[in-house]
């Protein structure tokens, strides 16, 4: 039980006059205590057991989900052939017995908060149910409407009722009004073509108001307030559900979206409500993250804090709902964080507040913690809030303020004293500000620690200029012309008032996090560039404005990653990921990327339409690696099976689409199959950001198969030639998406020369007869990605088979010692700084680790790995690779693959220190785990010398 049962009330002659009315016996001897202590807190309560004893006896001494259950089917059963006045009697009756009943259950301790106020939700539905059935039999009977059904009036009516807020929720209050948004279907079977729609629905509409909120000598059953519908002072009280769709999907403001989460068709037509919600779906729960709706959500509650003077923690006087730590405050806490969740996480979509606190705990958005005491201290404030109400049946959430009737309520409350009530909810409040101020800090101010940043008019600011050299500008002017630039609208993503002021709002964090960078002039620049390409502004500056962390990381984007920056200025929702709580504790998971990617392509869509799809879920992922990186949450280990892991799916995924395609134009090869062999980067499972895809495609037939079956046959080698050509054209050719990966298919038998698809013979004899020694090098990280899963198993078995031949080793290693010399003229060696060319560099560590495979792979099958790193860790198990040199190579290694993943990561060229960013630089040292970029250099320079000499060693002198 949440609070005690009352205590002892104060007003003696109003218990004196409650025991000399009551009759005799009618109360349980067990319970008189409590009804006493009722009847001397709360003149309502003590007038509705005076008004029925009958009733209140049973309420005493009976289940109370059993009365409930009775009087609500009493209203499931309303005679149509009473008359207005006697429904309404009817429904007052109701109202006042359930009244009473939830207040004696909830007094007792016998429901808790949550099934006392489902009870009075199910009375909220349960009389406008009633109240429009018996509003349809009366038409009907006057011949106006048309029922499809008389004994079900409700059933396609074409008119619903949306219970909102509370009531929407399943969460009302003792006294509470109830919010409601009436549609109508204008096209309803149910009038026929005798009348207007419109015309009837809003006079339907006044009646049942009138039937629910009159006063009469019976009382009232529920206050009707029908303001949240669509612009109310421009439209009437029933809208058709065309035009409130019209209304949602174009004009509808954040606050509406709010309102939507917790919208219920209650009454009516309820198919025609869940169908009409069901439309707005992408409207209030949007699949990209929305924080210009949590900017307009801030805005709104810092209003009621200023209008209404509700700014102190306090308890005498204290509104619990609006003010300070109240109510409300836990229901923008969910709310809000629905907004921005929900539209990713369907489990973060309910209308429960106390369910959907769990949920946002289960989610990883807020603490077990924060949702336990917030769970606690809601159930806390709304048991008091009901019982502020139940005194006089007010719709009040205002503690009592003078020492008397604050004495009372504590006393209703069940506390012993006002001294221990006050502090208990005063603990309440400080609980739930201190979490909710978390949530929404106070309001930016124009400035910063340094001083005033002030971009209005058309001048630069004396103030502003000093502030901006001090933060490290050097040319402070240009800076602040081109933010007055801003603000004039000359961007499209300037140019709506309300992203100007989000930006004014932004300013001061967003000019520290670029000043941070090392060179804040150039990466001011990036941001323009940046900005001058968004076709919006309004989402992305609530979004920074409302995560600190994000800002930061755009910062670091654009002030070290120009190759990463350009990626987003394409497509700045891919932001949007990164506000995930659990983005930064690991990376997706192959399961999570085929989960996704399946969502957005599903079998059956066109192979175009997967390509375009293909390229924004790859892009997307790989921005999210590609941050990981950036950030230095994510190793390069995982990094480079992470971005392997897309492309093989997405391979896969387009691999499948073109496959059918074929099979619809061609027709079907008698035992007819094809799969994808990744080679490279791919097949080692260490790709970067920048990696393209060395690809082999094999396919195999039935014996004596020479075409394929179909409306338009083909030969089995050009069928599969033109397969092959369409599955590298969906990865490579430019679309409006853009180009997902570049292929090179140079490594298939005889290279550029040889056939776009080879067979599985073909492949087999050449790599068992023809192949050259580089070939059978880059066979070492052949692996079969995707395709015919009994063909995968079958090269897979052939590429072992391959490798494992026995070898004459001092030719092996002379041709790879020729090799790598070729490559040294050709190409030359670099700097320090080409980590793949250089001498030493990741290409001979590579050469080594598959040298010594192709040598040692007759005697022992198990060296071989794809993975570089992997292989040389099953070499020197093997005992054919020193300790020492295994560590030196390893070191290198590891080193090599960090700096490879970053900078690839941020630059589209050749990287020179000397000419980079220094925000870059920086990157690059703490990449290479080093102080400095000096001493980064000098440790790669070290690492490339020790594997120059273990490849001079090993394989030969290159040199």
């Amino acid at each position: 039980m949440l609070l005690p049962p009352p205590q002892p009330a104060l007003d003696n002659a109003a218990i004196a006059l409650f025991r000399a009315e009551m009759p005799p016996g009618a109360i349980p001897a067990e319970k008189a205590a409590l009804a006493e202590n009722i009847a001397g807190a709360s003149p309502y309560l003590r007038q509705l057991m005076l008004r029925d004893p009958a009733f209140a006896a049973c309420v005493f001494r009976e289940d109370p989900d059993q009365l409930l259950g009775l009087q609500l089917a009493g209203l499931r059963h309303v005679d149509p052939a009473l008359s207005q006045a006697e429904v309404m009697a009817r429904l007052r009756q109701v109202k006042k017995r359930v009244a009473l009943l939830c207040a004696v259950a909830d007094l007792s301790g016998t429901w808790d908060v949550e099934q006392v106020t489902v009870a009075l939700t199910d009375l909220a539905d349960a009389a406008l149910s009633a109240a429009i059935s018996w509003l349809l039999a009366d038409y009907a009977r006057q011949g106006k409407v048309t029922l499809a059904d008389p004994a079900q009036p409700q059933a396609q009516c074409g008119y619903v009722a949306l219970a909102m807020g509370k009531q929407g929720a399943h969460e009302l209050n003792y006294s509470s009004d109830i919010d409601l948004i009436i549609l109508y279907d204008a096209l309803t079977p149910l009038l026929g073509d005798s009348q207007e729609a419109a015309t009837f629905f809003v006079r339907f509409t006044r009646r049942l108001v009138q039937l629910m909120q009159d006063v009469t000598e019976d009382g009232y059953v529920f206050r009707t307030d029908l303001r949240l519908r669509p612009d109310p002072r421009a439209t009437q009280v029933a809208i058709s559900i065309d035009a409130a769709e019209i209304y949602y999907l174009n004009q509808g403001q954040n606050w509406e979206r709010a309102a939507m989460i917790k919208a219920r068709p209650c009454a009516g037509d309820t198919a025609l409500g869940d169908e009409f919600l069901s439309r707005l779906r992408p409207y209030i729960w949007r699949k990209y993250l929305d924080f210009a709706a949590i900017a307009d959500v801030q805005s709104m509650k810092r209003q009621i804090h200023a209008v209404k003077g509700h700014g102190e923690v306090k308890v005498r006087g204290h509104n619990l709902k609006l003010g300070r730590g109240g109510i409300r405050e836990i229901e923008f806490f969910v709310q809000t964080q629905q907004l921005i969740a929900g539209g990713r996480n369907p489990k973060l979509r309910g209308r429960s507040t106390i369910a959907m606190l769990e949920a946002l705990a289960d989610a990883q958005w807020i603490t077990h913690e924060a949702a336990s005491e917030l769970t606690s201290a809601y159930r806390f404030l709304r048991a008091i809030e009901h019982r502020v109400q139940m005194v006089n049946d007010e719709q009040t959430h205002t503690l009592p303020a003078d020492d008397p009737a604050f004495e009372s309520m504590a006393r209703f409350c069940g506390f012993a004293d006002g001294g221990s009530f006050e502090a208990e909810v005063r603990r309440v409040l400080e609980c739930v500000q201190g979490h909710y101020s978390r949530l929404f800090e106070s309001a930016e101010e124009l400035g910063t620690a340094g001083g005033s940043l002030v971009f209005t008019g058309g001048e630069d600011d004396p103030e502003t200029i000093e502030t901006l050299s001090r933060m490290g500008y050097r040319s402070p002017s240009e800076v602040s012309a081109t933010i007055r630039g801003w603000h004039f609208g000359r961007y499209a993503a300037t140019r709506s008032a309300k992203a100007r002021e989000l930006l004014t709002e932004l300013m001061p964090k967003l000019l520290t996090a670029l000043a941070a960078m090392g060179d804040a002039d150039l990466a001011f620049l990036a941001f323009d560039k940046f900005l001058s390409g968004l076709p919006a502004g309004v989402q992305l500056f609530s979004l920074l404005k409302a995560n600190p962390r994000l800002l930061d990381l755009l910062a670091t984007i654009l002030g070290s990653a120009p190759r990463l920056a350009e990626q987003l200025s394409r497509r700045p929702k891919v932001l949007d990921a990164v506000l995930d709580p659990g983005f930064f504790t690991s990376l997706p998971s192959e399961a999570e990327m085929a989960q996704l990617i399946a969502a957005a392509m599903p079998e059956g869509v066109e192979t175009d339409e997967v390509a375009d799809r293909a390229r924004i879920v790859g892009k997307e992922q790989a921005f999210r690696i590609g941050v990981r990186v950036l950030s230095e949450t994510a190793g390069a280990a995982e990094t480079g099976l992470a971005f392997s892991q897309l492309a093989g799916l997405l391979l896969g995924r387009l691999h499948r689409a073109v496959t059918e395609d074929q099979l619809r134009r061609n027709g079907h090869v008698p035992g007819g199959r094809s799969a994808v062999i990744a080679m490279g980067k791919l097949g080692g499972n260490e790709m970067t950001a920048g990696s393209d895809l060395d690809l082999i495609i094999i396919y195999d037939a039935a014996q004596g198969a020479e075409m394929s079956e179909g409306a338009k046959p083909l030969s089995v080698n050009q069928y599969y030639a033109r397969l092959s050509q369409r599955l590298i054209a969906a990865i490579s050719a430019p679309t409006a998406e853009g180009v997902l990966y570049e292929v090179d298919m140079r490594l298939r038998p005889s290279g550029s020369k040889g056939p776009v698809a080879a067979s599985l013979s073909s492949f087999e004899s050449y790599h068992r007869d023809s192949a050259w020694t580089w070939e059978k090098l880059a066979l070492t990280r052949a692996r079969p990605v995707c395709g015919d899963p009994g063909l995968m198993t079958e090269l897979a078995a052939h590429i072992r088979a391959a490798l494992c031949e026995p070898r004459d080793d001092a030719k092996v290693r002379a041709d790879v010692v020729d090799m790598r010399k070729l490559m040294l003229k050709e190409q030359g060696s670099g700097g320090v700084w080409d980590v793949k060319r250089a001498r030493g560099g990741l290409v001979e560590l590579e050469f080594i680790a598959q040298t010594l495979q192709l040598i040692h792979a007759h005697a022992h099958p198990h060296v071989l790995d794809t993975n570089t790193l992997a292989a040389l860790e099953k070499l020197h198990r093997a005992g054919l690779l020193a300790d020492a040199d295994h560590a030196a190579l390893k070191r290198a290694g590891l080193l090599y693959h960090r700096l490879t993943q970053m900078l690839r990561l941020c630059l589209d060229g050749p990287y020179d220190p000397a000419k980079a960013l220094p925000a870059l630089n920086l990157l690059v040292a703490n990449a290479a785990v080093t102080p400095d970029i000096a001493t980064a250099e000098a440790l790669l320079a070290e690492s490339q010398s020790e594997v120059a000499e273990v490849f001079d060693r090993l394989v030969g002198p290159a040199s």
